[in-house]
């Protein structure tokens, strides 16, 4: 069974956002995720600075079984990245969400992180792909 952590919120496409301070939000790919990818070998990430918006790829996430897309979960603008993760992809794997997280957001509309999935919302989702 995967972690769901129930402070964080989710999204349909595997990512959790956890709220940070004023309106940022830092962003990385679920327990669940990553274990349907198995070993991650590389992640590529959006840019500091780059505006991004819900829905759009923003990124990759390359296994020893496939790439999947990474989806912007959220609109707002890349204020951190966890340049990390270019020499140890694997903190992914190791800890999904600790060191492995990805980029960290500044919000455009702060009542969207609230609008994502809540853990128990999340559990079901992926219970049902289990």
């Amino acid at each position: 069974m995967s972690s769901v952590p129930q402070e964080l919120r989710f999204t349909q496409d595997h990512e959790w956002l956890a709220s940070g301070d004023q309106d940022t939000v830092r962003i990385g790919i679920t327990d669940y995720a990553q274990q349907q990818l198995g070993d991650v070998v590389f992640v590529q990430l959006p840019q500091v600075g780059e505006n991004i918006s819900q829905g759009e790829t923003i990124g990759e996430v390359e296994s020893t079984k496939s790439v999947s897309d990474v989806f912007a979960p959220v609109t707002g603008e890349v204020v951190s990245r966890n340049d990390e993760l270019e020499e140890s992809p694997e903190l992914v794997n190791s800890d999904p969400y600790g060191a492995g997280w990805m980029i960290e957001v500044r919000l455009a509309d702060p009542k969207a992180f609230e609008e994502l999935l809540d853990a128990d919302g999340y559990s079901e989702l992926i219970a049902g792909q289990e």
